[in-house]
């Protein structure tokens, strides 16, 4: 993990065009500015692995649909 600190207004660049700015810090709370292309998705953590664990769970395979799908090919119908 790199660590850098970084005062207020300072920012920090990845890669050539993405860049994290320190637009404020109150208290243990620090608020973070991202500049980004519309291409490169940017979520907090939390959020980020709900939509993965759902991604999962879709993706996952459906035994009864599998199954129906399998017996169609068997030539029977459920």
């Amino acid at each position: 993990m790199l660590v850098l600190t970084r005062t207020l207004e300072e920012s920090v660049m990845i890669g050539d065009n993405v860049e994290v700015r320190v637009l404020g810090i109150h208290g243990d709370q620090v608020r973070l500015g991202f500049v980004a292309p519309r291409s490169i998705p940017v979520f907090r953590k939390e959020v980020f692995e709900a939509i993965q664990a759902e991604n999962r769970l879709a993706a996952g395979p459906d035994k009864s649909g599998m199954e129906a799908f399998a017996d169609m090919f068997r030539g029977r119908k459920k």
